[in-house]
């Protein structure tokens, strides 16, 4: 039976999700892509967009029924309110996973791009090229769903197959 992994990108205007499963008895087949996309809340008030965040993730989580959530940790942005609302954002995915008993690990940004496209200065192009390629998938998906791709697939080549929960 194959783990599935839901991969987040937080931010508090757009939150990339990507699912990907792999399977361990076939240790070389690369990660099965699954779905991807975005949570876009609506609400202009900070509070609401989170509220949105929050349920995006656990209808994502009813919906895919993943058995393990891996997010991006954050940065340090140049504007320290900036950093702060996506720790904010970053903090609603993580209750929705933990609210259903979901394990949640954790990754740098440089860390994602290492394992993918082998190098942690990899640009937003070079991610969404080789989440692509890994995935085989016929386009690029956005920016933010790429992303999250990324930290799936990030997760799955860090643990193992056979450990990916």
């Amino acid at each position: 039976m194959p783990t599935r992994v839901l991969g987040i990108d937080p931010g508090s205007r757009i939150t990339g999700y990507g699912l990907v499963d792999c399977v361990e008895s076939k240790r070389s087949a690369p990660p099965i892509y699954v779905a991807s996309g975005c949570v876009k809340p609506k609400a202009k008030a900070f509070p609401e967009r989170l509220a949105e965040i929050y349920r995006g993730v656990t209808q994502l989580i009813v919906q895919y029924e993943p058995q393990m959530l891996s997010i991006e940790e954050v940065f340090l942005a140049r504007n320290p309110q900036s950093a702060l609302k996506l720790g904010q954002a970053r903090g609603v995915a993580i209750a929705a996973a933990v609210a259903h008993d979901l394990p949640v690990a954790e990754y740098a940004a440089r860390r994602v791009k290492q394992v993918v496209v082998g190098t942690g200065g990899a640009s937003k192009v070079q991610v969404q090229h080789m989440v692509r390629v890994l995935l085989n998938l016929p386009a690029a998906p956005s920016e933010d769903a790429s992303d999250a791709l990324a930290i799936a697939i990030c997760h799955v080549n860090t643990v193992g197959y056979d450990r990916a929960t």
